[in-house]
């Protein structure tokens, strides 16, 4: 499967971006989707995850500010980030499975990532 990420960009502390991540090549809905993100020297770290019967995932940082979900008829997972922090800077990227994770090595696709930048 192929995946395309968009929607990073720069952004004021408190507010908002919506990133996508469009699929293509294979049936989307047998697929879990992932987020991760990796900031300038650090390991890449998982921020959520949604299972393909829509169960979701978030990591601690992330829950109750991120919001993720994905639109089967579009073939496109969305990750809704609210009440953005600096420390939220990072290259964003979207993974699928066939079965969703906390870990990068546990997927095998991957898009090419997208930035954010969130200033204070």
């Amino acid at each position: 499967v192929q995946l395309q990420a968009s929607g990073g960009g720069s952004v004021q502390a408190g507010g908002s971006l919506r990133l996508s991540c469009a699929a293509s090549g294979r049936t989307f809905s047998n697929y879990g989707m992932g987020w991760f993100r990796q900031a300038p020297g650090k390991e890449r770290e998982f921020v959520a995850a949604i299972s393909r019967s829509a169960s979701t995932g978030y990591a601690d940082s992330v829950k109750g500010r991120f919001t993720i979900s994905k639109d089967n008829a579009k073939n496109t997972v969305y990750l809704q980030m609210n009440s953005l922090k600096p420390e939220d800077t990072a290259v964003y990227y979207c993974a699928a499975d066939h079965n969703i994770g906390l870990i990068a090595s546990e997927y095998d696709y991957w898009g090419q990532g997208t930035l954010v930048t969130v200033s204070s």
